[in-house]
């Protein structure tokens, strides 16, 4: 959900020393898999839906225009739609500020336009999961309105209400400062310390109540009370609501934050000011308490219990791969099925770069945390990730200013070789196959995203990677028939779109096209085990694809979606996956004999560097600068 929650999980938990896995591990993680279960080779595509069609001409996306995109979406190879909110809400938080958990935002279409779009996308091999808010409320959903009114009502006691503490004695002469506040004993100010992560206190002052509550986000999204079984029963409820109606599962947004310590002690200080002056907290006592895992056990249970393999997605930032194995849950209490693992594309502690040109491009960086993924998480399927609403896009995190076109777009190229040829599981960000790019508003006044209004210019906030979606070099980049859109499409939408990369074959777009239908149709890349090569190499990313042995195991009947689609599988051989993540030639000498391979010959399956597709021998092969290869070993 939130750029910052990368902050707080540095300092939730210091980095762990990187350890090499054991032999054992190694060995494990190089095993072809024999589980089908569709999400454990899914690739998701997130859908922020007022900024990927619009069918109706209000400058804003809808639902309708998201269903009728949904051919150009199979064409890509898309299993799942992680749809953004879509629920009815105030947009103080662009629909992360819910009002109604069980109907649709007028603004967005309706819930037969919902059902269209379910039954259509199903059609087109295509599920739906949702995101489901749960930790917190908009301030004028019924049930904070209700709570707010009185301390007597049936719902107060839905969200967390404090009376404070007396505020420190002054002068009669004296104002009250801004946090005091009179209560039914006299002046009182925050019981605690704690921020939020959208800036200042975490506590806001209602009159009615004459009473504080608590926000880990906005004031305008009040946190539920978890510690009331009520609560949990009406949240059950609401995905109950959409369980029944068909979705094929959940992204939880900071599920971490759902409980908070009774105690209300102080967090200790970070030593930094956010963006509003507010000493920031650590968050110790307000995000990632053993009391989430107990309640992700139960939702596992109500979600489980439908048909077709349902699935929990939880938005999980960790400062190491340790902490993220703990939202797995264990084989007979689980969690999560697919945490988010965002420690490849977005952590940047703890891994020695050095290279200041260009930190994150980095082969050391992808080694450490791809071993991580498959040696530390006792065989569970991660979910890679390097783009979402959140975070600037990756075409420009992990390249340059002073590179050119060409080289940006091999080093796109590069993240996306990564996303789709490892073991994992693959979460991407609507545009990112195109190449779309970060644009950052100039001016506080252009802003939308309220953490850039009110931190301007210190943060500026998240606009620039929710421009709308670039379909075409007509106006509007085919988004909107409006002349005014909710952001403007970016000014690099001429050369950058679906159109214009559809005819060119060397574009990123057929690249993303080629390597997900590989990761689909070809037996190693769909079912083949994982190990790394070369790992000294600190230019050259290099790793194997071990190949399945036996006959390819159908993926489990029952479930609709993307099982249905033709799989035309060929003879299984290892696939070899090298990049050079450096802008100067690299010459690699690969030892296969770990992996207890005695051939030299290759077969280019896929490779942006026209010198590589006529290689035969992986004897002294040269990779031109951000140069990917993927080939078969003969």
């Amino acid at each position: 959900m939130r750029k910052l929650l990368l902050t707080l999980a540095a300092a939730l938990t210091l980095t762990a020393t990187a350890q090499k896995p054991t032999p054992v591990q190694t060995q494990a993680a190089a095993q072809p898999s024999t589980d089908n279960t569709w999400w454990k080779h899914v690739v998701v595509y997130e859908i922020y839906p007022r900024s990927f069609k619009d069918s109706n001409g209000d400058g804003i996306g809808d639902l309708n225009g998201i269903t009728q995109r949904l051919p150009y979406l199979e064409h890509l190879g898309i299993d799942a739609i992680w749809l953004a909110p879509m629920y009815p809400s105030p947009q103080v938080d662009f629909g992360y500020d819910i009002s109604n958990y069980e109907a649709i935002d007028p603004q967005y279409g309706t819930l037969a336009d919902f059902d269209r779009l379910l039954k259509t996308a199903q059609q087109h091999h295509i599920r739906i999961v949702l995101d489901m808010v749960m930790n917190h409320t908009s301030d004028k959903h019924p049930w904070f309105i209700e709570s707010a009114s009185s301390r007597t009502n049936p719902k107060s006691d839905w969200y967390i209400w404090n009376n404070g503490i007396p505020a420190p004695k002054r002068a009669a002469d004296t104002p009250p400062s801004s946090n005091e506040h009179l209560g039914p004993h006299g002046w009182v100010v925050p019981p605690n310390n704690w921020s939020s992560l959208f800036q200042g206190s975490a506590w806001e002052w209602v009159e009615s109540r004459r009473q504080f509550y608590y926000h880990f986000f906005y004031k305008q999204q009040p946190d539920l009370n978890y510690r009331n079984p009520a609560v949990e029963k009406a949240m059950f409820d609401a995905v109950r609501f959409w369980l029944d109606r068909g979705v094929s599962g959940f992204r939880l947004d900071a599920i971490t934050t759902l409980y908070e310590d009774p105690s209300l002690h102080n967090e200790p200080l970070t030593g930094k000011l956010d963006a509003s002056g507010f000493p920031e907290a650590n968050h110790t006592l307000t995000s990632g308490l053993p009391e989430v895992h107990d309640f992700l056990q139960r939702l596992h249970a109500v979600v489980a219990s439908y048909p077709g393999q349902r699935m929990l997605i939880g938005e999980i930032y960790t400062p190491n791969t340790t902490a993220l194995r703990s939202w797995y849950g264990t084989a007979a209490h689980p969690e999560l099925e697919l945490p988010m693992d965002t420690l490849l594309g977005f952590h940047k502690e703890g891994h020695g770069i050095t290279d200041s040109s260009n930190p994150t491009l980095v082969a050391s960086h992808f080694r450490k945390y791809i071993t991580e993924a498959e040696t530390e998480l006792d065989g569970h399927t991660p979910l890679f990730v390097f783009d979402n609403h959140d975070q600037p896009r990756s075409w420009d995190r992990f390249t340059t200013p002073t590179e050119t076109f060409e080289q940006k777009q091999a080093i796109a190229k590069i993240i996306a070789t990564v996303l789709y040829t490892t073991h994992a599981a693959a979460l991407t960000y609507y545009g990112a196959e195109i190449g779309m790019t970060t644009h950052t508003p100039t001016r506080q006044q252009d802003v939308k995203d309220p953490i850039g209004i009110t931190g301007w210019p210190k943060e500026k906030g998240r606009d620039g990677e929710r421009t709308p979606m670039q379909w075409s070099t007509i106006a509007q980049s085919g988004f909107s028939p409006s002349s005014t859109t909710w952001l403007p499409v970016g000014s690099d939408y001429k050369t950058i779109n679906v159109a214009t990369e559809s005819s060119d074959p060397n574009s990123l777009l057929r690249w993303n096209e080629s390597l997900i239908t590989l990761r689909r149709t070809n037996p190693t890349l769909h079912d083949g085990g994982i190990l790394m090569l070369d790992n000294d190499n600190p230019n050259v990313l290099t790793y194997l694809r071990t190949a399945p042995t036996g006959p390819d195991s159908p993926t489990t009947p029952g479930a609709p979606g993307p099982d249905s689609r033709t799989r035309a599988f060929t003879t299984a051989h290892p696939i070899l996956i090298s990049l050079n993540m450096t802008s100067t030639p690299q010459t690699i000498h690969l030892d296969l004999s770990t992996a207890h391979i005695t051939s030299t010959t290759i077969k280019p399956l896929l490779t942006n560097a026209p010198s590589l597709n006529t290689t035969t021998s992986l004897s002294d092969l040269t990779l031109p600068p951000f140069a990917s290869l993927v080939a078969e070993i003969q």
